[in-house]
């Protein structure tokens, strides 16, 4: 008979998120992500580099099509256009470097070559792309309390998705069930961050006109080269947390042995039926 194989699930579970049954330590996630930015930051950065160049390609070649750049950037309605098809064109790949902070979490290692492997998710991916951003949009036409709230209540929607094979309206709903508990750390966590970004771009505000601006820029890029890995290494290590991760049991997670649960690999109650892709 084939030995039957078995999954482990590292950190929290869906049954006890939505029930706020789960810990976030603030000085802990962000000690422990920086800790794997240190170690390896390469695939992160090398990714976020071509998604971006894709995307500035995709932003080039549709703004062609509505008379170039400039005109696009005087018409709101026409740059609100290209951001929904730079959204639907860089989301998919996207979701591979949101996966990379998960795979992190749980001492994966990961490749560049990640931001193609969830490209059979990509459709939902891109679609909970756009919904995220439009309630996120909206609560900041509200007020801006609103937009906050609802960009940390929905910061974890693209993992799901992919790992937990969530349509993006499952996904929001969970999300935001489950964040819910906990918004006043995760508040703080991505004050942190968000302190971090704003210390690098500060100076390249300030010396943009001056002598000094090549150094503030490289200072910049520096800075950011390990601030982005430092982002999605918190996020992968806030999904872990708090909805748990599938993973072979032939992998080994020697940090996290006091996490692990192990269950049979049948289909989990985790996941959704809906399939792999997307038609309207």
């Amino acid at each position: 008979m084939p030995e039957k194989k078995i999954i482990i699930s590292v950190g929290g579970s869906v049954e006890r998120a939505v029930k706020g049954d789960y810990d976030i330590n603030v000085k802990a996630v962000l000690t422990e992500a920086w800790q794997y930015t240190l170690q390896s930051r390469v695939s992160i950065n090398l990714s976020l580099f071509l998604v971006l160049f894709f995307g500035m390609v995709v932003s080039f070649i549709a703004s062609s099509f509505f008379g170039g750049i400039e005109v696009v950037i005087e018409d709101p309605q026409l740059l609100q256009i290209i951001n929904i098809i730079v959204t639907i064109a860089v989301w998919p790949f996207m979701a591979g470097i949101e996966m990379m902070g998960v795979y992190h979490a749980i001492n994966k290692p990961t490749q560049t070559k990640m931001i193609l492997s969830f490209l059979h998710r990509g459709s939902w991916v891109a679609l909970c792309a756009l919904l995220t951003s439009l309630l996120i949009s909206i609560g900041f036409q509200l007020l801006i309390i609103p937009g906050v709230l609802l960009a940390v209540l929905l910061s974890l929607t693209v993992p799901l998705v992919v790992e937990k094979k969530l349509t993006p309206m499952q996904a929001i709903i969970l999300s935001i069930k489950a964040l819910r508990f906990k918004v006043m750390p995760l508040l703080s966590i991505y004050t942190v961050l968000f302190m971090a970004l704003f210390s690098l771009v500060l100076p390249v505000a300030l010396l943009v006109e001056s002598t000094f601006a090549p150094i503030a820029i490289v200072v910049f890029l520096f800075g950011f080269s390990y601030l982005a890995p430092w982002y999605y290494n918190v996020k992968g290590i806030l999904y872990r947390d708090i909805f748990g991760v599938f993973v072979d049991e032939s992998t080994t997670y020697s940090d996290l042995t006091n996490t692990i649960e192990t269950k049979p690999a049948t289909k989990s109650t985790d996941h959704n039926d809906s399939d792999d892709t997307f038609s309207a």
